[in-house]
């Protein structure tokens, strides 16, 4: 996560599972003009803006993100974080680069599923292996697909529509 100065007249909090951070203060836009719909998705009853960012808030008020709530998987009723998935997995000796998504599944509602560039190749159940206790079972990769690149958009973020495509194209 990342740690920024606090800005004055700014209220922000976490708030709904999974942990969402919402922000108030007289620099937050006031919302979209004439959609009403998005104002009511993006907006509290109470005026705090969603901000789309998952994360948590110390005792000394520092501010942690951990993801992107649209990035969120849900596996077995459990929050599975992508970045944290993606963080171990680059540890790997075999693994150059690696995205972490959840695809749908009828018996985890979506499954971990990672795509890695890898030097060398790799197996599922080796790589599930060498994970062992580093992540807890329900966060280990339950799909794995070696591709020669990740896509990335121009600030070099993970394509996510598109690597989703690759996987679709993939089957």
């Amino acid at each position: 996560g990342s740690v920024g100065l606090p800005l004055p007249g700014v209220e922000v909090r976490v708030a709904g599972e999974p942990r969402e951070i919402e922000v108030r203060g007289p620099n937050v836009f006031d919302g979209y003009w004439r959609r009403p719909d998005a104002n009511a998705e993006a907006f509290t009853a109470d005026g705090f803006f969603r901000t789309g960012d998952l994360g948590r808030i110390d005792a000394d008020g520092y501010v942690t993100l951990d993801g992107r709530a649209k990035e969120l998987i849900i596996s077995g009723g459990f929050n599975v974080y992508p970045r944290e998935v993606e963080d171990v997995l680059r540890d790997h000796p075999a693994i150059e680069d690696v995205a972490v998504v959840g695809e749908a599944s009828a018996e985890w509602g979506e499954r971990v599923t990672a795509y890695a560039v890898a030097k060398e190749a790799l197996e599922l159940d080796a790589l599930r292996r060498w994970v062992g206790d580093r992540l807890a079972p329900f966060k280990h990769p339950r799909a794995l697909h070696c591709v020669e690149a990740l896509p990335r958009n121009a600030l070099g973020k993970v394509d996510t529509p598109r690597l989703r495509e690759l996987a679709r194209a993939m089957r």
